[in-house]
């Protein structure tokens, strides 16, 4: 059995991959350093820091980084040649005073790629993607050797919704830079707070997840997909496919930010983030930790929990082939 949480403590927004029989999960650092947190495992059961890859100040310059920011929701993606990791470097947050009037929280933040060959070698000095919302993620398109950039997209007028949706552009390998148009692809459900995005591509269509609801009670994992990369998205049948905001009993709370990984035999498996409060305190004292789970693929083309519940899991089934250490 395979007993939840996988990274019990300090371990917020996982991003999953697996490289053949190897599976890495990459998780936030907000102001610690090294920045980024990298672990290793075989059979998703048993988890083991390998490296934390921002370790030089060229990657990770946190000087006047105040507390809770720094690297925010890294993402870790395999090309079939290199690692490649995203990341936020959150310099300022919270809100500004300007005159004596208080503005808009400041929400634009740089936003990274570093790339190295190994997981656990000399990672390649950043390259600055953008400076506009957080949460970046690159999916590489198997199809015509694209890459695009998602990420969270902040709306500054007065007025407006704040987390104004998901944006995509593609990211040019060669000349190392975004380019084309940027496209709001996905404005988020009533929910709000739309963050964490990653893109997938299964058969006919792109599979686009993102973390809605904020990382406390109401966290949930939103699921819409698309013929085409650029959209439009219909929203999943359920909307939410993994959340625990309506069961204030659940041992695993704050469910949400997710990653989506297939097994070598094609299994789906959610790596998300989580809480575990205090009986009748409210208090997750041990912070945001990592959990995860098997899913699903219905005939319907879309994705569930096993049971369709749509609810966290304290214990899955382990892995039904193993491969050797």
């Amino acid at each position: 059995m395979i007993r939840n949480p996988i990274l019990p403590g300090f371990n917020p927004d996982p991003s999953i991959c697996r490289v053949g029989d190897d599976y890495y999960i990459a998780t936030s650092t907000f102001e610690w350093f090294p920045g980024v947190q990298i672990h290793h495992s075989r059979d998703l059961a048993n988890w083991t820091l390998v490296v934390r890859p921002l370790v030089r100040a060229s990657q990770l310059d946190m000087r006047g980084d105040p507390d809770s920011c720094g690297v925010w929701a890294p993402c870790l993606t395999h090309d079939g040649t290199r690692f490649h990791l995203l990341y936020t470097d959150v310099k300022r947050y919270g809100r500004t005073t300007m005159g004596g009037a208080s503005g808009a929280s400041l929400r634009d933040f740089h936003n990274y790629l570093v790339t190295c060959e190994t997981i656990d070698g000399e990672w390649s000095d950043p390259i600055h993607l953008n400076s506009s919302g957080f949460d970046p993620s690159l999916f590489h398109d198997d199809d015509d050797g694209r890459k695009w950039v998602v990420n969270q997209l902040w709306d500054h007028r007065p007025g407006r919704n704040r987390f104004a949706g998901i944006v995509l552009q593609e990211y040019d390998a060669a000349a190392e830079k975004l380019v084309g148009t940027r496209t709001n692809i996905f404005p988020g459900t009533a929910l709000g707070l739309t963050e964490a995005p990653h893109l997938y591509r299964r058969g006919d269509f792109y599979y686009l997840l993102t973390a809605e609801g904020g990382t406390g009670w109401n966290h949930a994992v939103t699921m819409a997909r698309s013929r085409a990369i650029t959209g439009p998205y219909e929203l999943h049948p359920d909307t939410y496919i993994l959340s625990s905001r309506t069961r204030p009993d659940a041992v695993l709370a704050r469910a949400g930010h997710a990653d989506l990984v297939h097994t070598a035999e094609g299994e789906p498996w959610l790596a998300y983030l989580c809480g575990r409060p205090l009986p009748n305190r409210g208090r997750c004292v041990l912070g945001r930790e990592t959990a995860i789970q098997p899913m699903r693929w219905a005939e319907d083309g879309w994705l569930y929990t096993r049971d369709g519940r749509g609810l966290p899991e304290l214990e899955v089934p382990a892995l039904s082939n193993t491969p050797s250490p």
